[in-house]
């Protein structure tokens, strides 16, 4: 039976069935550094941290294999001087540690397969599959059809934290672990509508019938990034619609078209730390 874990108190996952161990870590933005000093912040590279902690990580989870969910490096367009010169060296170092490595290209990711040794293998942006449970994309674009068959979509891209105002005005920012419900219906219509396939009254009806599949997805789980110099999203930011819903935090179609029951999803703090429902968290953050 395949499970999913955290790792410890990582922002990774840990899938695992009889035969596979499967780290997932997601959004390195590797090279982030150089859009502060662009606006005149000079902050020394960090890609070492990042690959020390990666390196802890995998001594932990003793993977057969790494995901990385998209966005490993910073540049949409291209690649700074930066990223040719930190990338390459963080991917030889991890290719001795683990059999296999992947990457699933987010929106950050262009030319960066060039910087990276050929073991490491490129996935399309629609993601991955495992075990016919777990599918695994970055989230800034809609999932393969093929995803839809998993009861758990696993994504990063939204960088998910609370934040927290004391008395005095001083604030505190926490990544966080997102698990919410979703509507299968409306993801089934929403990727396929993607798929440029023609829809014929019920999405499930139709993915069933055009991809042989039976729609399971029942649950989201937005990944925090590896990165902890990015900041976040405060998922529990006060809305700016009477309504109640997210606009600057509703980044990627599964929240743009309302397939996530956001309101309602559980946030987790990564030492494990149940901090309950974003409905919950911004009625405390007032």
């Amino acid at each position: 039976m395949p499970t999913l874990s955290p790792v410890e108190s990582y922002p990774a996952l840990l899938l695992k069935n009889a035969d596979e161990r499967v780290l997932v870590v997601g959004d390195l933005h590797i090279g982030w550094e150089v859009t502060l000093a662009q606006q005149g912040v000079h902050v020394p590279s960090q890609t070492g941290k990042l690959l020390e902690k990666l390196v802890e990580v995998i001594g932990v989870a003793n993977p057969t294999r790494l995901v990385f969910l998209g966005d490993v490096k910073h540049t949409i367009v291209g690649a700074e001087l930066e990223e040719w010169r930190d990338i390459p060296d963080f991917f030889e170092k991890l290719v001795g540690l683990v059999p296999r490595i992947e990457v699933i290209q987010g929106n950050h990711d262009g030319n960066l397969e060039p910087l990276t040794p050929r073991q490491v293998e490129f996935l399309p942006a629609t993601g991955i599959a495992f075990w016919n449970t777990y599918g695994l994309f970055h989230g800034h674009a809609w999932p393969s059809p093929t995803l839809l068959a998993c009861d758990t979509l696993i994504m990063g891209h939204l960088h998910p934290s609370v934040v927290f105002v004391d008395a005095l005005g001083y604030r505190i920012s926490r990544p966080v672990w997102v698990r919410s419900g979703c509507d299968t219906e409306k993801l089934a219509r929403g990727v396929l509508r993607a798929a440029k396939v023609k829809i014929k009254g019920n999405g499930l009806a139709t993915l069933k019938e055009m991809f042989q599949l039976e729609g399971k997805t029942s649950r989201c789980v937005f990944v925090p990034p590896f990165n902890d110099f990015l900041g976040g999203r405060p998922v529990n930011a006060a809305s700016r619609r009477s309504t109640g819903k997210l606009i600057d935090e509703r980044l990627g179609p599964l929240l743009r078209g309302d397939v996530v029951d956001f309101e309602n999803a559980e946030v987790q703090l990564l030492d494990g730390t149940y901090l309950g429902t974003i409905r919950q968290l911004r009625e405390f953050a007032g």
